[in-house]
């Protein structure tokens, strides 16, 4: 803790001059550094005496303040290596942010396991989209909303398909989901799903190789997705756009020419051009363990999968940069890196000028069971005609 306060501080001396708290909505203004401080803990599921953290979260926020954070799956009895169960979780918390920490303002449960679906957070509510761990609900369409001030959680339809790890926005009253393991199968097939009628229409596919895990967001109008992988992982990006209703290539995550894989991580909408992203594996360590643990057998696999759960978060080297991408510039940053082990499967969410990094998987099998808080500032971006 020392050190993440630590680093703080000393982001916040290097600040003067910036302006904070500027709407991010606005795309005249642009993200260009940010402090962090540790935000508090989740209490520990029902029936159990620790929150040890969990990954795959539900994730979204309500009427612009309270945050939900849900579900997700962890490992407390035993690590994979020692061939511990994976268990899911039905509690949702219910926070507000005090003073730079998150309260749990209301713990209850939902109706059944859930992990690895898709969040989607609207100014009505947050959907919740597949991401169950039985087949019956792992087509649910869910709607959460704050009604009396409780969380009000209703099933609202069904998909023709079972999906996790996959993506999801809204635009027009419509969910539009694609990519992630859809009918039990990695896939890059892109749907809508009509929220009134319940209709369910097939679009053009997501371009490149099948993948899931990637981040997405909706940026000028169109459907942004990049990274993900399957037994490989990928940097690439793509745009949809709604008036063409085709598909084309963007720039793929790179910084200083390197590739940076994303996957697993996650991502907010910054504004109406940009989203930020936290988090994700490392692509060559990703790619080599697919590889080992599909082709070794016996001993050597047992030596390996030892080796491989046991090595230190830092050693695995997942992506600690903080990366932002410009749809109206096609262009990736970096204004620096978490003072933090970097996550997977965590939750991500904006409320005004604050991120919030909530739990999340920091290395093969271990969960972290830290909040971190994120106050972003901001400067009026190069485009803007006051800065000319």
């Amino acid at each position: 803790m020392k050190k993440i306060l630590f680093a703080a501080i000393v982001s916040s001396l290097i600040l003067t001059g910036c302006s904070a708290a500027q709407p991010t909505s606005n795309s005249n203004y642009s993200v260009n550094k940010i402090t962090w401080e540790t935000a508090g803990k989740l209490p520990a599921q029902k029936g159990y005496t620790e929150n040890i953290g969990t990954a795959g979260v539900l994730n979204g926020v309500l009427e612009g303040k309270y945050i939900v954070v849900g579900g997700g799956a962890n490992f407390p009895v035993k690590s994979p290596a020692e061939g511990g169960p994976k268990v899911t979780y039905s509690d949702v918390y219910v926070l507000v942010e005090s003073n730079g920490k998150l309260d749990v303002v209301e713990h209850t449960n939902f109706p059944h396991e859930i992990g690895y679906g898709s969040s989607v957070t609207t100014n009505e509510g947050i959907y919740y989209i597949g991401g169950a761990p039985n087949a019956e609900n792992n087509d649910d369409i869910w709607f959460l909303s704050m009604k009396d001030g409780k969380l009000n959680m209703e099933k609202i339809g069904d998909l023709p398909f079972t999906v996790e790890n996959g993506k999801a926005v809204e635009k027009d009253g419509k969910l539009y989901i694609f990519t992630g393991k859809i009918a039990g199968q990695t896939s890059n097939e892109f749907y809508s799903y009509d929220i009134k009628t319940g209709k369910t229409e097939k679009l053009p596919d997501v371009p490149g190789e099948v993948r899931a895990q990637a981040i997405a967001q909706e940026l000028n109008g169109n459907i942004y997705v990049f990274g993900g992988g399957n037994s490989k992982a990928f940097t690439d990006g793509y745009k949809y756009d709604f008036t063409t209703n085709q598909w084309t290539p963007v720039a793929p995550i790179q910084i200083d020419g390197k590739d940076i894989s994303v996957l697993g991580g996650n991502s907010v909408k910054l504004n109406n051009e940009e989203l930020m992203v936290i988090g994700g594996f490392n692509k060559q360590i990703w790619n080599d363990a697919n590889h080992y643990l599909s082709t070794l057998k016996g001993k050597e696999l047992d030596n390996y999968k030892a080796n491989y759960f046991s090595t230190d978060p830092v050693d695995f080297n997942w992506n600690k940069e903080i990366l932002i991408y410009n749809a109206t510039t096609d262009t990736w940053r970096t204004i620096g890196e978490i003072p933090f082990d970097a996550p997977c499967g965590e939750g991500l969410v904006l409320v005004g000028d604050k991120v919030f990094s909530i739990n999340g998987e920091i290395k093969p099998g271990v969960r972290t069971n830290r909040m971190y808080t994120c106050l972003l500032y901001t400067s009026p971006s190069p485009r803007d005609p006051k800065t000319s």
